[in-house]
């Protein structure tokens, strides 16, 4: 078979699989704390037709190797923690995060996942639980008699109570991060895991050693951008023609071989 044929295929592959993640991460436009995701790609192994050589005498000199590419493959799908738009919702339990950290999240199975969507709810047992209904580490209890709900700055939870002029202290959000946060594994439901490519996590309080700082009644909403989606997308669909057309043009070469034999 033409070697053609198969590094163009490579290429037009390589293109597919970049439009793939290019539209998953238009579809997460809308995501709360969605990091938008790119594709990297490595060139494969080289045909090697000549060795480099020294040719000449006294003033010998090298000739490089003639080397023939066979084409690319995706290496890694490199994910961008690049910090979101901050949009106000006045959402008493809608939280953001402003810096670096993740929230902890208590899934069913006794794992812990971490998640930068912070749109919080009350579960029917007065505990504060993500969207997905997964309880958020250390476990917030909110009385029942409880009136306004605060998330200050530094995670400190306080609620007012009707027989009390003074807020009430309930707990204090904890908050994670990694030495290599693109490294974590993505669940889905907006959730992460760790893994040894993320590294093992430390674990404190907002404003505290490093760790960014919340911000009550707003979101952080996705880190795409739309314009740079279309351009990369717009990009890739070239790229996709022009290794189809060599496809094309190393068929009509075929062709014109053949026809030249007969």
């Amino acid at each position: 078979m033409d070697p053609t044929l198969l590094t163009s295929a490579t290429g037009m592959s390589a293109q597919q699989t970049r439009v793939e993640i290019i539209a998953n991460n238009l579809a997460n436009v809308n995501t709360p704390g969605f990091k938008r995701s790119r594709a990297h790609f490595e060139d494969l192994l080289y045909q090697t037709v000549r060795d480099a050589a020294i040719v000449g005498g006294i003033d010998a000199q090298s000739v490089p190797a003639v080397q023939i590419g066979r084409g690319t493959r995706l290496s890694s799908v490199q994910r961008i923690d690049a910090q979101g738009p901050i949009e106000m919702t006045g959402r008493p339990l809608d939280v953001a995060i402003e810096g670096d950290g993740y929230f902890q999240v208590q899934l069913p199975n006794g794992m812990i996942a971490y998640t930068r969507d912070g749109s919080f709810s009350i579960s029917d047992q007065g505990v504060l639980v993500t969207s997905g209904g997964y309880t958020v580490i250390p476990g917030i209890a909110i009385p029942p008699e409880a009136g306004e709900i605060s998330i200050s700055r530094s995670g400190i939870v306080t609620v007012t109570m009707a027989n009390s002029p003074e807020p009430l202290e309930i707990g204090r959000i904890e908050l994670a991060r990694f030495p290599n946060p693109s490294g974590l594994r993505a669940l889905g439901e907006n959730l992460y895991a760790e893994t040894a490519a993320s590294g093992m996590p430390t674990v404190g309080y907002p404003q505290e050693d490093g760790f960014g700082r919340l911000v009550q009644g707003s979101l952080e909403a996705s880190n795409v951008e739309i314009v740079r989606e279309m351009v990369d997308m717009i990009s890739a669909l070239r790229a996709y023609e022009i290794n189809s057309k060599a496809v094309q043009v190393s068929e009509q070469m075929a062709e014109i071989t053949n026809a030249m034999v007969r």
